[in-house]
């Protein structure tokens, strides 16, 4: 006799769970719960169905709820709210949201998959706004895209630097409208660290993008089109987008008397399970471990969703599964940018205080030669004793997505730095060079191991001259046109080894070029002459990223 099994939410982890359980057992009566009106569809894709990139509406939707029953022969009750789940008499109790109606289900199993919610923050003013707005589903959508077409707005405030908010700012400006986009926070994306984000904070200027960092809004006024910010500064604007971040849709879980965890994400074991092992939780609601670390954390992300989805539904039919954690994998494009990360940022790092070595790498996309060609900015955090990968950082215009998805790779398989170099890419002018910019990261890292090269940090350098360290700028003069590192002395590389009389051998010696090549190339030289010295990371090039923004810090 087959079991009931009552899913509870639909979208990436209910649908995923409620279609695999179906294909482990024809037997099984699956009833999926979802309060909204549509069971599957793409909310990655929202917002650029309101930018117009997307452009049928049907295209977002994945699966229909007769689409559903039809093909897994699965009860769909959209529009019916679970109010309650009565774990004692194992019944969940739901509401009809058209007519109110209330009712009782029996179940065996069940399979939480609520989501999370956007944050609303208590700002004075809000609810007498008519033109604020959040992004989750398919309604707000509607709500979004009908305001913009009917009402044509000029300008639009997104709060909050997030995917979301950087995707929405994104896509208005596509439709025409200024964007101002205000953050609390010192930077974009907070995946990134801060030279990696700041590379996306700069080509979202170039589009036209106003950026107002350690920023808030303390009021709403004018039904809307005034917002009074931190500094005491008034911004007008025509709509405003709340992407300030989510957080777990817990009320059914803390009802049930389930056990939550960080930030009130439902708990659940490697089997993901909730407290009570009839229950089961996956997607944006639940916590989860850093897969490198440990930590608990919440990642809501499309891809865990889906995968806890179907793991729920195999361990439900006996399989022996776990789930063992996240690395966070994530990508946005960003106009033309892409931009992508993997595991541990630095942050996270030194905040852990774990021994880490981090590089930074510009390669181009694929073979210079060929037309086309862009700089990959890459960071690459790892062990510098074992060589373990604790994450990466791309962004750029072309090939970024491919390597951050060959690092998490990776990281996944165990792989080290070391293991980097010898991975055998596929190679053709067109999509990548000899040597993909991958191997490159793990030729960089191998000779930090190796001991042929110590690094200086961007962050390190302005200290180091300060203290009486010399720096030598290695380039060609003609790149000195496009800025040096204060205080540096120019020796071209071609001349190093005939100029070393000019070099003080009883002070630290850092050397600096265009992205770091040549400056390892006259670290070893000096090396090899007796002098102590260190290669500036990545070169002018990650160092005067972030040279406009000391300059405002030291204000």
């Amino acid at each position: 006799m087959g079991r009931k099994i009552v899913v509870i939410g639909g979208v990436a982890g209910g649908a995923s769970a409620a279609a695999r359980l179906r294909r482990w057992n024809e037997e099984d009566e699956i009833i999926l719960f979802e309060r909204g009106e549509h069971v599957s569809f793409a909310n990655c894709g929202l917002p650029y169905y309101i930018g117009g990139t997307i452009q049928a509406r049907e295209k977002l939707f994945v699966q229909t709820p007769q689409g559903i029953r039809e093909r897994f022969n699965i009860d769909v009750r959209v529009l019916n709210e679970v109010v309650q789940i009565d774990r004692e008499h194992k019944l969940v109790r739901f509401r009809d949201m058209t007519t109110g109606e209330t009712g009782e289900q029996p179940y065996d199993i069940v399979v939480l998959s609520p989501g999370a919610k956007p944050m609303i923050p208590d700002i004075p003013g809000l609810h007498e706004a008519a033109n604020v707005f959040t992004l989750r589903n398919i309604h707000d959508t509607d709500v979004i895209k009908t305001y913009v077409d009917e009402s044509q707005p000029k300008h639009a405030t997104v709060i909050g630097a997030g995917f979301i908010g950087l995707e929405m700012a994104d896509n208005l400006r596509e439709r025409g409208l200024a964007v101002t986009l205000v953050d609390m926070g010192q930077q974009v994306l907070n995946p990134l660290d801060p030279e990696m984000a700041k590379l996306v904070e700069q080509h979202m200027k170039l589009n036209g993008v106003e950026i107002r960092l350690e920023e808030g809004v303390v009021a709403i006024e004018g039904q809307g089109t005034r917002l009074r910010l931190t500094s005491g500064d008034m911004l007008q604007t025509d709509m405003v987008i709340l992407a300030i971040g989510v957080v777990p849709e817990n009320e059914l879980a803390k009802q049930s008397g389930l056990e939550l965890g960080f930030r009130g994400a439902i708990q659940v074991n490697a089997q993901l399970q909730t407290s009570d092992p009839a229950i089961y939780a996956v997607g944006d609601a639940i916590q989860v471990k850093d897969r490198n670390h440990g930590f608990a954390t919440m990642v809501p992300l499309a891809w865990g969703a889906n995968r806890q989805g179907r793991l729920a539904a195999d361990h439900i039919n006996g399989q022996a599964i776990s789930y063992d954690g996240a690395l966070g994998t994530s990508v946005i494009k960003v106009f033309a940018l892409t931009a992508a990360s993997t595991g541990n940022n630095e942050k996270t790092l030194s905040r852990l205080g774990v021994p880490y070595e981090a590089i930074h790498i510009h390669p181009g996309s694929h073979a210079g030669y060929y037309p086309g060609a862009s700089p990959i900015a890459i960071k690459l955090l790892f062990n510098p004793e074992t060589g373990v990968i604790y994450g990466a950082q791309t962004v750029g215009a072309d090939g970024a997505d491919k390597r951050i998805d060959v690092l998490a790779t990776a990281i996944r398989g165990n792989l080290n730095v070391r293991d980097l170099a010898d991975l055998e890419l596929a190679y053709a002018p067109p999509y990548s060079s000899a040597k993909d910019p991958v191997n490159m990261a793990g030729y960089v890292a191998s000779n930090i191991m190796d001991g042929l090269v110590q690094t200086l940090q961007w962050h390190e350098v302005d200290d180091f001259h300060r203290n009486g360290g010399v720096i030598i700028d290695v380039r060609d003069k003609v790149e000195l046109q496009a800025g040096a590192i204060p205080g540096s002395i120019h020796i071209p590389l071609a001349e190093l080894r005939d100029r070393m009389s000019e070099i003080p051998r009883d002070r630290e010696i850092a050397v600096s070029c265009q992205v770091g090549l040549r400056g390892y190339l006259a670290a070893r030289i000096l090396t090899q002459h007796g002098y102590s010295v260190r290669n500036v990371d990545g070169g002018y090039k990650t160092y005067s990223v972030m040279a406009a923004e000391r300059a405002h810090l030291l204000k």
